[in-house]
């Protein structure tokens, strides 16, 4: 227990807590047991340490579960020995790569009434799997890389406050008070604004970094695929990068790919869930769970400049930023008429020159533009659902 004491001042000594995700405020840091998910690199672990750091009493106890410590040593051994000594809440990073993690979390849960405990996984897929012994304890909360607004914060020291959607349609915009051009932070963002990463040398790398133990490790543990398989998922993700955006012809892909059609659909699923890809689908029966698949996108546009030979298709960022930063707070479906649609609100996105055409017998229906820095009436800067979270 010593040892995992020094471990864990260490690194809160060198723990930032000048910056914090959107995530912060919203996790249920006092809940008997909650769990944190979302892909690599976005920034849980610092999100942990920042928190108890803030605390700054001794009964807050940092592990991770891939620590060589745990190799013997039992999870429910170091809670058990934990909570006779005093301590209050314990909070569990990289729990997926724990053997039997969730019947231990439900042991402790279940053992230890008055003892907290917060737990992460970089892994969704693994999260997931392990989630039916765990669904009636812990509630589970997504987080996924910055904003725009958050990119700001944390690159550029540009504070600017979350907007509602109801802030964004009514072009009721605050950046502009502190940002006077917003258009060339906008694109570095495009570029490489996504993850925490942003500030480190060698970004290309760690990026790529990030995508390969995905792919190559995470994906395939989880669903015991094989190398060969491993290669078909990089070649699935770059399809994806290179359309326009893809709208899947499942029969054509999965002869490409020499696979069957049942076998892509679960690798999207798997990919969608380990947040290399979104899938955008319509609203059938109402229920936006239950609708067909109308088009795949890269996750965020900084893998889209990774993953693309040359420079990616305009259409295709817009719309991928669109989705990217919208989804955190809304339900996003795809249109009939346009690209997306949110709810009642209808929204077609497009360049400086994009018309009104598409939308003109649509109530309640919006363009939205990439190169203007202000809107007016129906017409909205991209950038500015960027500040949604």
């Amino acid at each position: 227990m010593e040892t995992l004491y020094q471990k864990q001042q260490i690194l809160l000594a060198r723990t930032d807590v000048s910056f914090k995700r959107y995530m912060y405020g919203k996790f249920p840091w006092n809940s008997r047991m909650a769990g944190l998910t979302g892909p690599r690199g976005v920034g849980k672990t610092t999100m942990i340490l920042q928190y108890i750091k803030e605390q700054n009493v001794p009964d807050l106890l940092y592990v991770s579960a891939d620590d060589i410590y745990f190799s013997n040593h039992r999870l429910a051994d170091v809670a058990d020995e934990f909570y006779k000594n005093g301590g209050k809440q314990l909070f569990i990073d990289e729990i997926h790569k724990y053997k039997d993690w969730s019947r231990e979390l439900k042991n402790i849960y279940d053992f230890y009434p008055d003892l907290k405990v917060c737990f992460t996984g970089s892994s969704v897929l693994d999260i997931r799997k392990g989630m039916a012994d765990l669904s009636r304890r812990a509630p589970m909360f997504f987080m996924q890389g910055f904003s725009f607004r958050e990119y700001l914060r944390f690159k550029h020291n540009i504070d600017v406050p979350v907007h509602s959607f109801e802030d964004l349609i009514s072009n009721n915009i605050t950046l502009l008070n502190s940002v006077e051009h917003p258009l060339p932070l906008f694109r570095e963002y495009l570029l490489n604004g996504y993850y925490p990463i942003a500030k480190e040398d060698n970004l290309e790398i760690r990026l790529g970094q990030i995508l390969n133990l995905t792919l190559e490790v995470d994906i395939p543990q989880f669903a015991n695929l094989s190398v060969t398989t491993a290669r078909k998922l990089k070649k699935l993700l770059l399809v994806v990068a290179g359309s326009v955006p893809f709208k899947p012809n499942f029969v054509s892909l999965a002869a490409k790919l020499e696979i069957s059609r049942n076998s892509l659909e679960e690798y999207l699923t798997l990919m969608e869930d380990a947040g290399l890809i979104a899938r955008l689908r319509d609203q059938s029966e109402g229920v936006i769970g239950l609708g067909k698949v109308d088009k795949v996108y890269i996750d965020n546009t900084n893998l889209m400049y990774y993953l693309s030979a040359k420079e990616p298709e305009t259409g295709n960022i817009r719309e991928t930023f669109f989705l990217n930063q919208t989804r955190v707070n809304n339900v996003v479906a795809s249109s009939t008429v346009a690209d997306f649609k949110i709810g009642k609100y209808t929204f077609e996105v497009g360049g400086r020159n994009k018309s009104q055409e598409q939308i003109k017998n649509t109530p309640d229906a919006f363009v939205v533009k990439d190169t203007i820095e202000y809107g007016y009436k129906n017409v909205l800067p991209l950038w500015a659902f960027g500040l949604n979270y």
